[in-house]
């Protein structure tokens, strides 16, 4: 649906949309199809005018694991794929940002770097027990452009934004929830989240849907005035000495498991 590439796998049950980041095997770590089709999903989904809520999630044991290493290499070789992730980077979040309809995310596993910037720009996050989320950009010698670093000071104290996004640590389900940073940790975020998008499909949708707008011109004004700035660090970021250094080791020891 779409036009996905198969490594998101868009799923229609009435008005609602079902979106699965599919590379299991991968732990749904971003390869170059998932980032770009990303980027041209929620331009779609809001086009798309028999869809009304929308269910992001992951196939298998994890939401996204953040960016596949060898993609990252990739990257730091190929000035020309550089430049169009970059621009998909800001039309993945301005997307988002500006997607017509609701965004209710079931976080079934970790949600690791690109994985926990779309966490952050959903609408209502629905998170599992076992589940965490992290943005280590910062520990391999990246600028956090992308979502969390954005986004995170308007759900929770800058101070703590900071910490997080300088540290890359890991932040528990509960901790989240204290933050702000979710909604709700439950034993299936799948079915909790599917649930709460069935309801918001039984509210009137020019009030939800205009609600939403009303809310995110919020979010889309502090994004506006941050993201050329930190797309543009971000691309220096990719040719510095540390990110090449720090890339060749995880992808080293990527290879070696």
């Amino acid at each position: 649906m779409y036009d996905m590439p198969d490594e998101i796998r868009v799923e229609a049950d009435g008005p609602l949309r079902i979106i699965t980041l599919n590379r299991p095997d991968r732990l749904n770590a971003v390869n170059d199809d998932l980032h770009h089709g990303l980027a041209t999903l929620w331009p779609r989904l809001s086009a798309d005018r028999s869809a009304r809520v929308a269910v992001p999630t992951g196939a298998g044991a994890a939401f996204s694991a953040g960016g596949d290493f060898a993609y990252l290499e990739e990257l730091r070789q190929d000035s020309e794929l550089r430049a169009r992730s970059i621009a998909d980077g800001r039309e993945l979040v301005l997307g988002m940002a500006r997607c017509r309809i609701p965004v209710v995310t079931a976080v079934n596993g970790p949600a690791v770097g690109l994985g926990c910037s779309l966490v952050a720009l959903s609408d209502i996050v629905y998170i599992a027990e076992t589940a965490h989320l992290a943005d280590p950009h910062v520990r391999v010698g990246l600028v956090a452009a992308d979502g969390s670093a954005l986004v995170w000071p308007l759900h929770t104290s800058l101070l703590l934004a900071k910490e997080y996004a300088f540290t890359g640590a890991r932040i528990s389900p509960t901790r989240a929830r204290e933050l702000g940073l979710v909604n709700h940790i439950v034993a299936d975020p799948v079915a909790e989240a599917t649930a709460c998008a069935e309801r918001i499909l039984g509210l009137p949708q020019q009030a939800v849907e205009s609600t939403k707008r009303l809310l995110n011109l919020h979010l889309e004004r502090a994004v506006l005035a941050a993201l050329d700035f930190a797309l543009s660090a971000e691309d220096m970021s990719f040719q510095s000495n540390d990110f090449r250094t720090i890339v060749a080791r995880l992808t080293g020891a990527a290879t070696e498991v």
